[in-house]
């Protein structure tokens, strides 16, 4: 269970304006950061942001305090959060730092910390973090404080990164792509990439004005790329989200294909190709569709709990390479160290290339069983999960199902949420299930 004060399962997230998501709370987190991190020699942190308004608020602010540690910031404007991960990485930065809620709407905002290596920080250095900020502001002396600077090709050396994971021998010429960047962080990088690799690109979501990221666009709405796509006769459509970290997909046809799909499309191309290393990690969210499908390919499959830095993992303990959330989270550890949805979409369209299939196509090894997610807002002392009434009508939705489905119910990690979903083979059913339990969970 997470006992950290302000660390959640992907960061610090918030309101702006509210804390902790405040100047004052970011300029003292930069500080702590700063006195935590300070130790492989380079004392330089590398500071990417989302296209959200309050980033530059943000990132003022967190220099100041990296500053007042004693490190410098290097900034790289709007990046996807895994292109921060790959240059703290190649530039050996003590941590590299992310400004972004991700998928949430823009008056949200977040900061999330990436270690030298690019992956996430240890819990036990986000505990060390949160105790330096029980401490009084110091500032070094005058000659060590840090100093800011701009990474000037920062785009450029993220596109080359990204192209690098699709085969050199292959290209995307002749296909029809449209590219939906949710006006987030991908809007200069994923068109590009696609486009340099032979692809006939039509962009959407790349006009960010600081509001819009995320707005009736990108990987958590795709209804704009499903009617675009069938409207140009493309042969697919792409969505990211805000940061760049998760990607939905479109068929020809305008039908969604879910992280789940491109999770199967990719491990059995793994397979294929002799390169597929142990089996694949889902969370609880995954579809049962995913499971029983994998198993027919003989590939194991673990489920971690929701979250992408539970995904991470249980792939190091089990010494696997791919993972990945229905969201649209997929994680390629042979190609990079965290959640990338520019690289997992072009593993999908190596796949297509290679085989000289349609995504459609490559989607129909694998029958999505119908799951229904309801979300119930809630407050107050009482833990409806723990509430005798829920447990027990959930126990009954199981009863009905007869172990061809499935019930889970949990909270979001990012908002007073709870998600109760309902898995199984007839959709009316599984629906009427999902709200009894929700109704339920209201009354708590």
């Amino acid at each position: 269970m997470n006992n950290r004060k302000y660390f959640g399962t992907d960061g610090i997230r918030g309101k702006v304006g509210e804390s902790p998501i405040t100047p004052d709370f970011v300029l003292k987190l930069g500080w702590a950061a700063g006195k935590v991190l300070a130790g492989h020699g380079s004392r330089k942190v590398i500071i990417g942001k989302d296209t959200r308004i309050s980033g530059y608020m943000l990132e003022s602010a967190l220099e100041a305090g990296l500053a007042a540690a004693g490190l410098s910031a290097a900034f790289t404007g709007p990046m996807p959060t895994p292109a921060i991960a790959y240059l703290t990485r190649t530039f050996r930065a003590e941590a590299g730092i992310v400004i972004s809620a991700s998928h949430n709407p823009y008056d949200d905002n977040g900061i999330k910390f990436f270690s030298t290596d690019g992956t996430k920080l240890p819990d036990e250095v986000e505990k060390a973090i949160e105790a330096e900020m029980e401490k009084p502001l110091t500032c070094v002396e005058s000659a060590d404080l840090g100093r800011a600077s701009r990474i000037v090709d920062a785009a450029g050396r993220y596109i080359e990164f990204c192209k690098g994971t699709f085969p050199s021998e292959l290209n995307l010429n002749g296909l029809k792509i449209v590219v939906d960047c949710a006006n987030g962080a991908t809007y200069h990088i994923a068109p590009n990439v696609l486009r340099e690799l032979g692809a006939d690109v039509i962009s959407v979501g790349i006009q960010p004005d600081g509001m819009n990221i995320n707005k009736e666009c990108g990987a958590t709405d795709i209804c704009m790329l499903q009617e675009r796509v069938l409207a140009e006769k493309a042969d697919l459509g792409l969505a990211f989200d805000g940061d760049g970290d998760r990607i939905m997909m479109v068929d020809h046809l305008g039908m969604k294909v879910d992280g789940d799909q491109i999770l199967y499309i990719i491990a059995r191309e793994g397979l294929r190709q002799g390169q597929l290393r142990g089996g694949v990690v889902g969370t609880l969210m995954s579809n049962m569709g995913l499971e029983l499908a994998l198993k027919q390919l003989g590939i194991p499959f673990a489920r971690a709990k929701v979250g992408d830095r539970y995904v991470l993992e249980t792939l190091q303990e089990k010494g696997w390479r791919l993972g990945a959330e229905n969201s649209g989270h997929v994680i390629l550890l042979d190609k990079t160290t965290t959640g990338d949805g520019i690289v997992a979409g072009l593993q999908v369209l190596t796949a297509m290339v290679r085989n000289h299939m349609s995504l459609h196509d490559l989607c129909s090894g694998m029958a999505l069983l119908p799951q229904v997610l309801v979300n119930v807002r809630f407050s107050g002392k009482h833990d409806p999960l723990q509430d005798e009434n829920v447990l027990a009508v959930s126990r009954e939705v199981e009863k009905t199902l007869h172990g061809k489905g499935r019930v889970l119910l949990r909270k979001s990690g990012t908002e007073p949420l709870i998600r109760v979903m309902v898995e199984g083979e007839n959709e009316t059913l599984v629906s009427e299930l999902a709200h009894k339990i929700a109704e339920a969970v209201k009354a708590v």
